[in-house]
């Protein structure tokens, strides 16, 4: 008798500050641990790497894991399925408390060393072990972690399937089911569709845009509509600026290759943007072009702002970070007029990103795009692909994989619900085979 429990620890009743525990017997594996932006963003002048982790769990901002103190069991493990703030920000303020190495593909523990390096409230000592997808490690005698390779807005993205006597389990957030990727492999659907046929005890999968009819577009699309918006107009010779997400390799990379193409020097610019591209880059991931620019530090991005309207804006392609109306990112200081750059009547500003859901980032993308358009700037709003799992997304991972039991995470209520409403078209019952989780709860499963 194998007795398990799903134990959510956050990002159950919210986007962001993603945790679950997942316990097997006495062995408990820590599934992500994240941080949620907007709590932070909310407060003025917060520096989250001086802040105890008991201020932040009362802030809303990382999950409350003092309801492991309840849980019988010892960690065995931390895996980080991916490197996105939402499933590794909580790292620095949570992992010390457990003896138990974090675990996470080379490019996730690289960015999760960095998040650690940052760290000055707490000395993070755990092992770092870093796995490919594809690869297995034994944790006990008894279970062992397998890494599935999936698609999802940032590299290095998997599937982590927990291996048990009574056989597996699959925690699926993020991913999407993109089969013609513009970076990295498609999604191990052959894998997927074994481990169906193995036995699948649970599910733990993503909701975010369950809601949403269809099958999340490629981002070979995306691609596409960049390619549209940058090469395919008559007015080539006007300044144009792309801001996406930092984290967005393979949509930084495509950005650069058109900017090659458009005879531009490509200009990356934030700190952020430093961090994850130049962190790609130096492992191999992509390649950039030798006349690249990477700069994130503010004085140096001012520096290269001012150089670029001395030798003419039609030279150069700037891709920088604030597509949310960030305060103090660098979109938003030159809608402000606070840098070198001038935006003139007709320049071009292209959005590569959507607008994260909430009252607040709402606010400050639209004051952004006010302050734009007062200084005659043209906007090219959502050239943009999800990096989510739509509704029929979700429908063909179930058929996959056939689970006998299917927890929707990573998500408010009404995702849940909405992932619920396909999940019962798929035959399954809420409350037997279909469970509803909120941050704190804990599912029994009982398997011979």
């Amino acid at each position: 008798m194998t007795e398990i429990g799903i134990i959510a620890v956050g990002g159950y009743n919210e986007m962001g500050r993603n945790m679950t525990a997942i316990r097997i017997n006495d062995d408990i594996i820590i599934v992500d641990m994240g941080l949620r932006l907007d709590r932070v963003q909310i407060h003025e002048d917060v520096e989250t790497d001086k802040m105890h982790s008991l201020e932040l769990i009362e802030m809303g901002a990382i999950p409350d894991d003092t309801i492991m103190k309840e849980v019988n069991g010892n960690v065995r493990a931390i895996v980080c399925t991916h490197g996105h703030l939402d499933h590794i920000g909580a790292i620095p303020k949570l992992a010390h408390r457990y003896a138990a190495p974090i675990i996470g593909t080379p490019y996730t523990t690289t960015l999760i060393k960095h998040q650690i390096e940052s760290e000055r409230k707490f000395g993070v000592k755990n092992n770092i072990v870093s796995m490919k997808a594809g690869e297995t490690m034994e944790i006990t005698k008894d279970i062992s972690i397998e890494f599935v390779n999936t698609q999802h807005s940032i590299i290095d993205t998997i599937f982590l399937v927990i291996h048990t006597s009574s056989g597996s389990l699959v925690y699926a957030c993020d991913f999407k089911l993109d089969r013609t990727p513009t970076l990295g492999e498609a999604p191990d659907f052959a894998r997927l569709k074994e481990l169906g046929e193995d036995g699948v005890i649970a599910l733990i999968t993503e909701s975010t845009n369950a809601g949403r009819n269809g099958k999340a577009p490629s981002e070979m699309i995306a691609h596409s509509m960049l390619r549209d918006v940058l090469l395919e107009t008559e007015e080539s010779d006007v300044g144009m600026i792309v801001t996406t997400f930092a984290s967005h390799v393979a949509r930084v990379n495509s950005i650069v290759k058109f900017a090659q193409e458009m005879g531009r020097i490509p200009v990356l610019m934030g700190s952020s943007m430093e961090r994850y591209i130049a962190t790609a880059h130096q492992m191999g991931f992509i390649e950039l072009p030798e006349n690249v620019e990477i700069y994130g530090n503010r004085r140096e991005i001012d520096k290269a702002l001012g150089r670029i309207m001395e030798a003419g804006k039609d030279k150069y392609l700037p891709v920088v970070t604030g597509h949310q109306g960030e305060p103090g990112a660098v979109l938003g200081r030159i809608a402000s007029g606070e840098t070198p750059f001038k935006i003139d009547k007709g320049d071009r500003i292209i959005f590569s990103a959507n607008i994260i859901p909430n009252p607040m980032t709402q606010a400050n993308r639209y004051a952004l795009e006010t302050k734009l358009k007062m200084r005659g700037a043209r906007i090219y709003d959502n050239v943009h692909v999800s990096g989510h799992a739509y509704r029929e997304d979700h429908w063909e991972l179930l058929r996959m994989l056939k689970p006998e039991h299917v927890i929707p995470a990573h998500g408010t209520i009404q995702m849940h619900s909405e992932y619920i409403q396909m999940a019962e078209d798929a035959g399954y019952i809420l409350g037997d085979t279909l469970h509803l989780l909120r941050n704190g709860e804990e599912l029994y499963i009982e398997e011979e």
